[in-house]
C-alpha cells in the first residue's frame, strides 16, 4: 500500500513536468526556433556559469521568500493576493531607514531588514483588518493594497526621495554603501539573503508541522466556523497569519532595496508575490517544496533572457512554461483527487434477480 502511493505521488509529480516540456517543444517548434536548442539556451542562461548561477539565486531569494510567507496563509485558507503590495511595503520602509538613519553597516542593515519586515507585516494587516473587521474579501483588499503600494513608491521616487534636480521614474539615488548588503567575491547575491531565505523555509516547515499554531492554522482554514466553537480565536489566527507572510514578504522588499537594486525603484517587487502563488500551488501547498520549486522558476525566468538574444523569441515562453507546469499540476492533483473519493465511496449494493 506504501509502495502504491509513493508511486501514485511521484507520478503525480513527475508526468505534469514531462508534460509540460512536451507542450514547451510544441510551443517553441509553432514558433519556428529550434526546441532543444532553446532548452539549451535555458540552462546555459541560468546555471551555466558561477554568474548565471549567482543571477538565479538572486531571483530565487525574493521569490522563495514570498512563496515560504504565502505556505501559511494557504494553510489558514487565505488568497493573500496582496503579497505584492507587501513586498513593496518593506522595501520602502527599508529604503526610508537607508536615507534617513545614520551609522555603520553593522548597525544599519539589521536595522534595514528589520523594517522591511514590520514594513511588510502591517501592510499584510491591513489586508487582514479589512477581511475581519471590514467584511472585504482578502483578494480584493490586497489587490487594492498592490495597487496603493505601487503608486506610494512612485509618488515617493518622483516626490519626496527624487533625484537632486531630476524627477524620473528610475528610482532613488543610490544608497550609501553602508547601506548595502555585502557580496563575496564576483557574486551578485549577498550571502546573508541566501542564508536568510533558507532560514525562513525551514522556520515555516517547523511552524506548520510540529507546533500548535501551525495545527490551529490549518484547522482555521479547514473550517473556520468550526474552529471558532472549538475555542480558536479565528481572527487572532487570521491576522497572525497576515502578519508573518507580510513580514517574509517584506523581508524579500527589504533585500531587493539594499541587496539587489541599491536604491528604491519601482518594480522592486518585481512579480515575485504574483510568481509565488505559483510556486505554492506547484508544491502543494507544502513548504518543504517550495526552494527547489523556486530555484526551478527562477532559472527559468532568468535563462528565458537568452532566448530574447540568441533566438529573437520573446523571453515571456518562459512564463508559458511555468503557468503550463502548474496548471498540468493542479490538473493532475484533481484526477487523483477525483479516483481517491471513487475508491473511498461504497460500492452500490447489488440487485437480487
Amino acid at each position: 500500500m506504501n509502495g502504491r502511493w509513493w508511486a501514485a505521488r511521484t507520478a503525480g509529480i513527475v508526468l505534469p513536468v514531462v508534460l509540460a516540456f512536451g507542450v514547451a517543444i510544441v510551443l517553441l517548434q509553432l514558433a519556428g526556433a529550434p526546441p532543444f536548442e532553446a532548452l539549451r539556451l535555458l540552462w546555459d542562461g541560468s546555471v551555466g556559469s558561477a554568474v548565471k548561477v549567482s543571477d538565479t539565486l538572486a531571483a530565487w531569494v525574493p521569490l522563495t521568500l514570498a512563496a515560504a510567507g504565502l505556505v501559511i496563509t494557504f494553510a489558514a485558507g487565505l488568497w493573500n493576493i496582496g503579497v505584492e503590495g507587501q513586498i513593496v511595503a518593506g522595501a520602502v520602509l527599508a529604503t526610508w531607514v537607508a536615507r534617513e538613519v545614520p551609522g555603520p553597516g553593522p548597525v544599519l542593515i539589521p536595522t534595514m531588514l528589520l523594517a522591511g519586515v514590520l514594513g511588510g507585516a502591517l501592510w499584510a494587516l491591513l489586508a487582514g483588518v479589512l477581511k475581519t473587521r471590514g467584511g472585504v474579501n482578502e483578494i480584493f483588499g490586497g489587490l487594492g493594497l498592490d495597487f496603493v503600494a505601487s503608486g506610494m513608491a512612485i509618488y515617493l521616487i518622483i516626490g519626496p526621495w527624487k533625484r537632486a534636480g531630476i524627477a524620473s521614474t528610475s528610482g532613488t539615488d543610490l544608497f550609501r554603501p553602508e547601506a548595502w548588503l555585502p557580496t563575496v567575491g564576483t557574486a551578485q547575491v549577498p550571502a546573508l539573503a541566501i542564508g536568510l531565505t533558507i532560514l525562513a523555509v525551514v522556520l515555516v516547515y517547523v511552524l506548520m508541522r510540529g507546533t500548535r499554531f501551525g495545527l490551529r492554522l490549518k484547522a482555521v482554514g479547514r473550517n473556520a466556523r468550526s474552529a471558532h466553537l472549538m475555542g480558536i480565536p479565528t481572527e487572532r489566527y487570521t491576522l497572525g497569519a497576515f502578519a508573518l507572510c507580510g513580514a517574509l514578504a517584506g523581508l524579500a522588499g527589504a533585500i531587493q532595496a539594499s541587496g539587489v537594486h541599491h536604491k528604491l525603484v519601482p518594480s522592486v517587487s518585481g512579480g515575485y508575490g504574483f510568481l509565488g502563488i505559483l510556486v505554492v500551488l506547484l508544491a502543494g501547498f507544502r513548504a518543504a517544496w517550495i526552494a527547489p520549486i523556486a530555484f526551478f522558476f527562477a532559472a527559468v525566468a532568468v535563462g528565458s533572457t537568452q532566448l530574447a538574444l540568441r533566438l529573437d523569441l520573446d523571453s515571456s515562453l518562459g512564463g508559458v512554461l511555468q503557468g503550463v507546469l502548474v496548471l498540468l499540476v493542479i490538473l493532475a492533483g484533481g484526477v487523483q483527487a477525483r479516483r481517491a473519493r471513487r475508491a473511498r465511496a461504497p460500492s452500490s449494493p447489488s440487485r437480487e434477480p
